[in-house]
């Protein structure tokens, strides 16, 4: 949930340690949360939560402090790409379709595939056929993977959906474009809320938006309404990340030298 302990910690780290050779101390890592408006109880709970889902590693140099896991590189990484360089469909690009048939044994696997599914931006054909941007086929894969449920998907590559009416009616009942509409106005108006200092405003910016590059898969202005706001969200994102990337690390080699 953004804006909570654990989602802001997560951003900060996201964002900071990996630059910073990986490993921060317990002190600075209270110390910056209060930063952020979190009091140092809160704070040392959301760190332990974060911790327990293997995040973070304890690691004691000159003092207690924590150390990035480094299996969590990749999905860093990843973020990373999604949240800082937003992808824009054209009508010329690929998608990928996923069909699933699953066993009512492995109804849980099944709940968790269509879940993160979902996550990643894909929309609901039928609630066996998923389809997404042809560039997330690889995430895809990883996920059938890491759920042991590659051995009943099947992965197709199309270059344009063929529905029996129009593409833009199609892609509003493959995905909840009216919540996610209701998704980028709410960040652009939260936007006039953001706290003056610039590590502050940079860590909140980051976490109210990165939610969305994920829930939008980015379609083609042909499947969209006129009036879309999500380049808007993106532009605003981006002017704002620029302006306050700079001085909120200021702030963060000043602490941590």
């Amino acid at each position: 949930r953004p804006g909570s302990t654990a989602s802001l910690l997560r951003t900060f780290i996201g964002v900071f340690l990996r630059p910073l050779s990986g490993w921060i101390s317990a002190a600075d890592l209270v110390s910056f949360a209060g930063d952020l408006g979190i009091d140092p109880a809160p704070a040392r709970t959301g760190v332990g939560r974060l911790k327990q889902k293997g995040l973070l590693l304890p690691e004691r140099e000159e003092q207690i402090g924590y150390r990035l896991n480094p299996a969590a590189l990749g999905m860093l990484e990843r973020g990373d790409r999604r949240i800082f360089e937003m992808r824009e469909m054209t009508d010329a690009d690929a998608w990928c379709l996923v069909s699933f048939s699953i066993p009512e044994s492995a109804r849980s696997v099944r709940h968790q595939l269509r879940r993160r599914l979902q996550w990643i931006g894909a929309g609901v054909v039928s609630p066996a056929l998923w389809i997404c941007p042809g560039h997330l086929q690889d995430e895809v894969q990883q996920i059938l993977d890491e759920l042991d449920a590659r051995r009943w998907a099947t992965l197709f590559q199309t270059s344009a959906p063929a529905p029996a009416g129009p593409l833009v009616d199609a892609a509003a009942q493959w995905w909840d474009l009216e919540a996610l509409r209701a998704e980028h106005l709410a960040f652009q108006a939260s936007l006039a809320t953001l706290p003056p200092e610039p590590f502050a405003a940079y860590v909140q910016l980051i976490d109210r938006w990165r939610v969305l590059p994920y829930t939008d898969p980015g379609l083609p202005p042909s499947m969209l309404p006129t009036d879309w706001p999500g380049r808007r969200s993106f532009d605003e994102f981006a002017r704002r990340s620029a302006r306050l990337s700079a001085p909120a690390w200021a702030h963060v080699r000043a602490r941590i030298s």
